[in-house]
């Protein structure tokens, strides 16, 4: 039957194969973290050169984060239908011109849209890329995959701001961009090369010379090969209109808007989190160079967070393992603002709530795939990651607000530990696509069969 491979596959042992795709897609993550934090590290030096007001800075900031979630919102679906793999090598072309025309951009204008285009294409690339790393894993190991696939954003974050000081330092911000810009196109070529195109999608789509290329997947992991493509439940429609139809559908509708709420609300506080404990930490009575150094360890916290959900739900449920990340976060942050008292204290509570806050995304990432069947699949976790993106520019406008009307760090952190409780109440409700579930099948409800 049609969905033989797709069975072989998330019951047979790792192939170090799959094990490959999953580490490139890991590193396509890597760019994300990057690019996060690139514009931060070099917007000083920026304002300097051009003379820039604080209010040209911010908008600078937020132009990748914007780009980010339009990609996410309106280029990701297409993936459904021109392929994954096809997705992100089109998306790391926009994304590499983007950081390489940056590194030349002559004023605050031209930067900014440049800015939002490098953001459209690391959009892009993170749905099709989480997508694809959930579908090469087996049952087992899918957690721990997509897990290790998200943690490439706390690496990026972290290596990412090292190499950005030392290149600043030494010859100006624009060598930042420009190094970037090699890296991403340097990807390129090892995308086209060696990451597949995903089975689901083959299946499901059935483009030009798809039994070929399943064979050829199925031949690089000790599976048998296919005499014939078999017979669809239903045709696909090749539409992104058709997919979001089908994701606010009666029957879909509800897991959707579930979605999408637990993305908001978790990247609201994982966005709250980095970009403003550095700063609040500093309020609360620490020096700014104490401050820094909470922000550091939030970062290095998160590196561990997602590997460690990755492990944990290699032997538990993973939307069991989401949600008691989400309430711990939440608990980490109430507490966290007191225990500035004692820096030892905070910094090690930095560190957990990094690990668990970074987890709580990098989770979000590994239970969405499962949601949705492969026809509609990657419009389902674009969706999902761009509405998120609304809740990242969100979240420091509504600090900063709150802050002017003079509201203490302690009731700001109390403010977005229930957004991560918020996040896990939602992940609670979700209920997924049995695994292999295609375009006929993709407004039924059923249990999964994974996690």
């Amino acid at each position: 039957m049609q969905f033989d491979l797709r069975e072989r596959i998330d019951n047979s042992p790792m192939t170090r194969y799959q094990w490959g795709a999953i580490a490139i897609c890991g590193l396509l993550n890597v760019l994300d973290g990057f690019d996060v934090l690139v514009m931060a590290f070099t917007a000083q030096s920026v304002s300097q050169e051009w003379d820039l007001s604080g209010s040209v800075v911010g908008l600078l900031l937020s132009a990748g984060l914007f780009g980010m979630a339009a990609g996410s919102l309106f280029l990701a679906p297409w993936a459904d239908t021109i392929g994954r793999r096809a997705m992100i090598l089109l998306c790391l072309a926009l994304a590499s011109t983007g950081m390489l025309l940056s590194a030349v951009s002559q004023n605050a204008m031209q930067l900014g849209l440049l800015r939002a285009l490098t953001g459209v294409g690391i959009g892009g690339i993170l749905a099709s890329s989480n997508v694809i790393a959930s579908e090469y894993a087996s049952n087992r190991w899918r957690g721990l995959a997509v897990s290790l696939n998200s943690t490439g954003y706390a690496v990026g974050a972290t290596l990412g701001g090292i190499i950005a000081v030392v290149l600043q330092n030494s010859l100006g911000w624009r060598s930042v961009f420009l190094f970037g810009g090699l890296c991403t196109a340097a990807i390129i070529p090892v995308v086209y090369a060696r990451l597949p195109e995903s089975i689901d999608f083959l299946l499901v789509r059935r483009p030009a010379n798809a039994l070929d290329r399943i064979n050829a997947f199925a031949q690089r992991v000790g599976q048998p090969r296919l005499d014939e493509l078999p017979a669809p439940r239903a045709a696909a429609t090749a539409d992104a209109g058709f997919a979001m139809r089908v994701l606010l559908s009666p029957q879909r509708r509800r897991s959707t808007l579930l979605v999408w709420f637990a993305f908001f609300m978790a990247m609201f506080g994982f966005y709250f989190v980095t970009s403003w404990t550095p700063k609040l930490l500093v309020e609360a009575g620490m020096s700014a160079n104490q401050g820094v150094t909470g922000g550091v360890l939030l970062n290095l916290g998160g590196i561990f967070g997602a590997t460690l959900l990755g492990a944990l739900s290699a032997r538990f449920a993973l939307k069991r393992v989401l949600i008691a990340y989400m309430a711990i976060a939440g608990v980490l942050l109430v507490v966290f603002v007191p225990a500035t008292a004692s820096i030892v204290i905070a910094f090690g509570l930095g560190a957990l709530i990094g690990v668990f806050a970074n987890g709580c995304i990098a989770g979000l990432y590994a239970i969405t795939p499962s949601v949705y069947s492969p026809a509609v699949r990657a419009t389902g976790v674009g969706w999902g990651i761009g509405i998120g993106r609304v809740g990242a520019i969100a979240s420091p406008i509504v600090a900063g607000a709150l802050l002017d009307r003079d509201w203490s760090p302690t009731q700001l952190y109390i403010l977005v530990a229930v957004s991560f409780v918020l996040a896990g109440l939602a992940v609670s409700r979700l209920r997924f696509e049995k695994t292999g579930v295609d375009a006929g099948d993709a407004t039924a409800d059923a249990p999964l069969t994974t996690h």
